[in-house]
């Protein structure tokens, strides 16, 4: 398989496991698909991560989704 295809497989695999954090965090249906909504709260983490309180927001950020995983992979029995 060519390079250029290895590198856009896994570019695609990134951006369906990105689009199903999304859909994971319940927020296609909070924002009922909304797409200029969800762009919007984008902007608005990125904002949030070019500012000062970038570190204590990864830390947070991390600990929560972390927990959420764990608690995932609990209640399914693994």
């Amino acid at each position: 398989m060519r390079e250029w295809q290895v590198q856009r497989r896994e570019r695609t695999r990134q951006l369906i496991e990105l689009g199903g954090l999304v859909v994971k965090a319940g927020l296609v249906e909070l924002t009922d698909d909304d797409r200029a909504t969800l762009y919007g709260a984008f902007l608005t983490v990125a904002a949030k991560l070019r500012g000062e309180e970038r570190e204590q927001a990864l830390v947070l950020w991390k600990r929560k989704g972390q927990r959420a995983f764990e608690s995932e992979s609990t209640e399914a029995g693994f």
